[in-house]
Order: C-alpha cells, then sequence, then structure tokens
C-alpha cells in the first residue's frame, strides 16, 4: 500500500551514473584478507551512500506534506527480499559506523528479516533507501522511492566492459546504479551532484574513510 501511494503520488525522476569498480574490487579483496567479518560489495555501496548523503543533505531528507524536513542522523535502509516481498531494515547512523560494523549489522538485521524477526523499531527511522539486485544478475533498475525518503538507489550487477585506458582497449568492471528522487524535495541537479559524489566514494575507497 505504501509503495503503490509512493509511486502513484509521489513525482519520481531517475539518474543512472556507470561506476568503475577496479578499485573497489581490489580494496575489498585486502580488506577480506585481514578482516574477521566479510566485507560485501553492497557494505561498500552502504558506507559510499552514507558519506555521500552527510555532504548533500537535501537527498537525505523527507517530504512531510506541506514541508520538507532534513535531517541531521543518516539512517540507511537496506532493501531485504523476503517470499511475501520486501522488508527494509534500518542501519542507524550508517555514516558514522566503518565498513566491518556495516557488514555485521546488515547481515543480522537481514538474517532476522528472513527468519521474520525483525522489530518494528528496526524498520522505523530511515532517511535512505539502498535496494541491491546486482546478486541475481541485473544489470540496470529503477525502485519504487520508499516514504518518507526522498530518494532510493538501485544498485546492478557488476560487469566485465571493455574500457578505454591510455588510448588503448582493455577488461574492466563497471556497476550502473540508478537514483529514484522525489521532485518535490530533490531536483536534478541535486540528484546529479549526489551521485558524482557517491561515484566518487566508490571508485576512491579511502575517500570514504575521510
Amino acid at each position: 500500500r505504501r509503495l503503490s501511494e509512493s509511486k502513484f503520488s509521489n513525482p519520481h525522476f531517475y539518474e543512472t551514473i556507470d561506476v568503475d569498480m577496479e578499485s573497489a574490487i581490489a580494496a575489498r579483496k585486502k580488506l577480506n584478507e585481514v578482516s574477521e567479518v566479510k566485507i560485501s560489495f553492497n557494505d561498500i555501496v552502504v558506507k559510499a551512500a552514507s558519506a555521500a548523503l552527510r555532504r548533500h543533505p537535501d537527498v537525505n531528507s523527507s517530504w512531510l506534506g506541506d514541508k520538507i524536513r532534513k535531517h541531521g542522523d543518516v539512517n540507511v535502509a537496506v532493501a531485504v527480499a523476503i517470499d511475501e516481498g520486501l522488508m527494509t531494515p534500518v542501519i542507524n547512523h550508517s555514516d558514522k559506523k566503518n565498513l566491518r560494523q556495516i557488514s555485521v549489522e546488515t547481515k543480522e538485521l537481514a538474517g532476522k528479516a528472513r527468519d521474520r524477526k525483525l522489530q518494528p523499531e528496526q524498520m522505523e527511522g530511515s532517511t535512505f533507501t539502498i535496494s541491491n539486485l546486482g546478486m541475481f544478475g541485473i544489470e540496470e533498475f529503477t525502485a519504487i522511492i520508499n516514504p518518507p525518503n526522498a530518494c532510493i538507489l538501485a544498485v546492478g550487477a557488476i560487469r566485465d566492459v571493455p574500457v578505454v585506458k591510455s588510448g588503448e582497449v582493455v577488461p574492466g568492471k563497471k556497476m550502473k546504479v540508478t537514483l529514484s528522487s522525489d521532485h518535490r524535495i530533490v531536483d536534478g541537479a541535486k540528484a546529479a551532484q549526489f551521485l558524482n559524489t557517491l561515484r566518487t566514494m566508490i571508485e576512491n575507497p579511502l575517500a570514504m574513510m575521510l
């Protein structure tokens, strides 16, 4: 019901950007060599999005009917597929957590979602949502905004593609992400600026640590 209301009452628009994943792949490999908790690509996206949200408060906002609320906290919801549909557990203060903390919390919340053990408070208070279908081989899609969030990020699969480097065509790794935005809150330029910051964070993993 909530998603139907969102789709038909919120003026959605969509912007897609292609992200070079080579540095993120290398960073993840090195992290997982020393980390007790395995870091996923989704964990990297959550961390990068959280850092980008801190820099773009308009994207980290909600529509309240007659006004816009810019949130002081960054609380990222992660869509989890279950037989009956989707659940969106929330990682609170995700911008203040490291990759290990995000990984542990995401795995725990996803497990509770699949076991139908999520508490209501674990699905409340999100300021942004991420939906990742890359593990299913989906290269690109658009997601419906999770109200009252201003935006939702749809994450596709990492693809093997030819890229041009130093004038030569070489093998590369790319990943498409699509931002669905509520035009009452976020305009096209602000969405594009957020996506460019997000891409910078993922393509330069050290940047999200700053």
